[in-house]
This record gives C-alpha cells, sequence and structure tokens, in this order.
C-alpha cells in the first residue's frame, strides 16, 4: 500500500486508477518549498511526508507553464492565481503574442530506503521544471539515508497546450484558460480531464515503476 499525502480524495480516487492496490490518503500538510521548479517542491514535499507518515508516500506538485513568459508562473501558479487571477493571466499572455503552454505535474515517492533515484534528463532550454537535476535525486545510497538525505523518485507528467480566453464553468485553478485539443480543461468532465492530464500522466509512469518496486 501507498500513501498519498494530500487534502483532496479525488487525487487518490485518481491514483487508484492506475495501481494495483489500495491507495490511502493522509491529509498533512507539509512545508512547501520556495523554489523555482516544481520537481524540488514535490521532492522537498515527498521528504517531510515521508519522516511524518513513517511509511511509503506519495506527493504531487503541479503548475502551468507558460511559454511566453520562459515557463512562469509554473510552481507559483497557486499564487499567481490568487493574487493576478485568471484573466489577467490570460491579458498578459495574448499581449505577448504566443500563447503555448503546459500543464507540468510531478509524483514523488518516498519510502526512506535507498534506491536509484534517477532524475528525467535536463531540459536546458526550459527554464522551470528541469534545471535541478543533483536537487531532483540527490541520495542512493544506505550512507546517505542513514545522514538524514532521503531518495526520493520523481515522475513528471506534462500535458502541452494552448493559452486562450477564459472558457467553461469546470475545474479549477486556471482549467478555464488551459485549451487542449479544442477544449479547454474547464470545459471537461472529470473523467475526460483524467484521460488526459498532466498528473494522471504522472501517475501512469509511478504505477509502471511501482510494480517493480
Amino acid at each position: 500500500m501507498v500513501t498519498f499525502v494530500t487534502t483532496n480524495p479525488g487525487k487518490v480516487a485518481e491514483a487508484e486508477e492506475y495501481l494495483d492496490e489500495p491507495v490511502e490518503q493522509l491529509d498533512f500538510d507539509y512545508p512547501e518549498r520556495q523554489a523555482a521548479d516544481i520537481a524540488t517542491v514535490a521532492a522537498h514535499g515527498a521528504r517531510a511526508a515521508y519522516r511524518h507518515a513513517n511509511e511509503p508516500v506519495i506527493v504531487d506538485d503541479s503548475g502551468l507553464t507558460i511559454d511566453a513568459l520562459d515557463g512562469f508562473p509554473g510552481p507559483y501558479s497557486s499564487y499567481v492565481e490568487d493574487t493576478l487571477g485568471i484573466e489577467r493571466v490570460w491579458n498578459i499572455a495574448a499581449e505577448e503574442g504566443n500563447r503555448g503552454g503546459a500543464f507540468r505535474g510531478v509524483v514523488a515517492y518516498c519510502d526512506g530506503d535507498p534506491f536509484e533515484a534517477t532524475p528525467e534528463p535536463v531540459d536546458t532550454d526550459r527554464r522551470g521544471d528541469d534545471t535541478a537535476a543533483d536537487e531532483r535525486a540527490d541520495a542512493t545510497t544506505d550512507e546517505q539515508v542513514s545522514e538524514g538525505v532521503l531518495p526520493v523518485k520523481l515522475f513528471e507528467g506534462v500535458v502541452p497546450g494552448t493559452i486562450v480566453e477564459p472558457r467553461g464553468s469546470g475545474g479549477f485553478g486556471f482549467d478555464p484558460i488551459f485549451e487542449y485539443d479544442g477544449q479547454t480543461f474547464a470545459e471537461m468532465s472529470r473523467d475526460e480531464k483524467n484521460a488526459v492530464s498532466h498528473r494522471g500522466r504522472a501517475l501512469a509512469k509511478f504505477a509502471e515503476w511501482y510494480q517493480g518496486r
């Protein structure tokens, strides 16, 4: 069994669709590290969550990246949504001319045991999510674990799309301004969104790896 550290039961239900075993929810508000890439935030959260739960855990972190803004807001998406709002973010993207973007998510796993926590390749052309490989996997030996540095395995899911004028009444966050395959996430049903979501893609990678764990 794996524990999903989240306040959102919907995420747990989504994870159970990919894993061949029960997923338990743990409502723990772990401290969120301020960092320029989503992977670092997720890795820090997984370590904190494992130390609290003392059992295998996963956490997830995600954000909207806008090409014209060099990947911003990324890990700051929630703060930007609260302070600027989705209308202003749409206006900024429209003014820049390049409306390409993506939802990016990272699922981070930690169980306290040493394992090869290999980072995904660093994309030097993209600022934000892939800029800290050494922070993604900074412990792989028993000695490092004994010193308190816990290995974390990360799984990234990416959904490319277009930033558009707000449409739809469903979803949350930036869903109304993110269009994928002709629909905004806010226009999709929950099942439609889960079928293509960045979290689902990350969970699928995690499930494949976890089966052999």
